[in-house]
């Protein structure tokens, strides 16, 4: 398929994805900025409760003292988590608004450019931490939107970083090409934690994780962002996985075009 083809096919897609979208669009934006006044009065006052009952004589004393402050930094970090939620769900609104602009573009220079930026951010977050990038050449060219592509790959290599944290090597596979029937395809393995495969049908959903927060942070977003933008694509995204081996994440557009 050509890329006027392409452009037109996208531009109808993505005309009825914003039509069906509108009501939970105009859901997301309510809840992403009527829920911030209250939560702003919730953080604001944290610190002034902390004053009164820190505050010497008039302020609590021992235990009580001790269990009040386990309490308020419960609330200060719900408060947090809350606001990270809230970002997220913003995000997702702006996917699902953000107008396309499609153009062809190259997997293979855009995944450079989104795997510097995860390889440098996982150097920071664990020096000398060991990855392995093994990123096949002449991967295909797709008709899309570079900006939205990039935080999709954003999305799904920081995934894999992060999911294989303690391994050494880590090691983070992508191949890539154009099936019989002309689509492009584009698969990211890792070796990483894995998880159950009954539980994949759950993971593209906003918020849903199957990690503690002690083993990988996170807010269960990432994925539910990357969906949104293949979506948008006229593509799918998949995942399978294996509990301790890692897992792969496939990608497929409706076509490969000309970089």
């Amino acid at each position: 398929m050509d890329a006027p083809a392409l452009r037109t096919l996208l531009a109808a897609r993505d005309q009825a994805l914003s039509d069906s979208a509108a009501a939970q669009e105009e859901f997301l934006r309510a809840v992403s900025h009527d829920l911030r006044a209250p939560l702003r009065h919730i953080t604001s006052y944290i610190p002034l409760v902390r004053e009164l009952v820190e505050d010497g004589e008039q302020g609590l004393q021992g235990e009580a003292r001790a269990e009040a402050g386990s309490f308020l930094d419960t609330l200060d970090q719900a408060a947090r988590r809350m606001g990270k939620m809230l970002d997220g769900l913003l995000a997702l609104s702006r996917i699902a608004q953000a107008p396309l602009q499609p153009a062809p573009v190259d997997l293979n220079a855009l995944l450079a450019d989104v795997q510097r930026t995860c390889a440098s951010a996982s150097a920071g977050a664990a020096a000398g931490r060991n990855v392995e990038w093994l990123v096949a050449s002449g991967l295909p060219a797709v008709m899309g939107d570079a900006a939205l592509l990039s935080l999709l790959m954003a999305e799904v290599l920081g995934n894999a970083v992060k999911f294989t944290r303690g391994r050494t090597p880590a090691r983070i596979e992508v191949r890539g090409g154009v099936a019989e029937d002309g689509k492009a395809w584009l698969s990211v393995r890792d070796n990483g934690t894995g998880f159950d495969p009954a539980r994949a049908g759950t993971l593209f959903g906003v918020f849903q994780r199957l990690h503690r927060d002690a083993e990988f942070e996170g807010m269960g977003v990432g994925l539910a962002k990357a969906r949104a933008i293949m979506q948008r694509h006229g593509g799918h995204i998949g995942i399978t996985a294996v509990p301790g081996e890692g897992c792969t994440v496939e990608l497929v557009w409706p076509a490969a075009v000309a970089a």
